[in-house]
């Protein structure tokens, strides 16, 4: 194997793990922005977006293993 591919393969994974971690920032920071900060009393609000996360966390573990399985 060529130099020129091993760094190719380096710089592709490196770049992959940046942007997916980017997405997830981002995504992150729309979902939060606009929310003011919990009131008393509010924590079955608070019990959802704990929920949502967990929901959204589950997806991506199951999106993971999904392409681990497809490769």
């Amino acid at each position: 194997m060529t130099l020129n591919r091993l760094i190719n393969m380096v710089v592709n994974v490196v770049m992959r793990r940046l942007i997916n971690t980017g997405i997830n920032k981002g995504i992150g920071w729309f979902s939060k922005r606009g929310q003011k900060p919990s009131a008393p009393g509010t924590s079955t609000e608070a019990k959802h977006r704990h929920e949502a996360r967990e929901t959204a966390k589950r997806a991506r573990q199951a999106a993971k293993i999904t392409r681990r399985l497809g490769r």
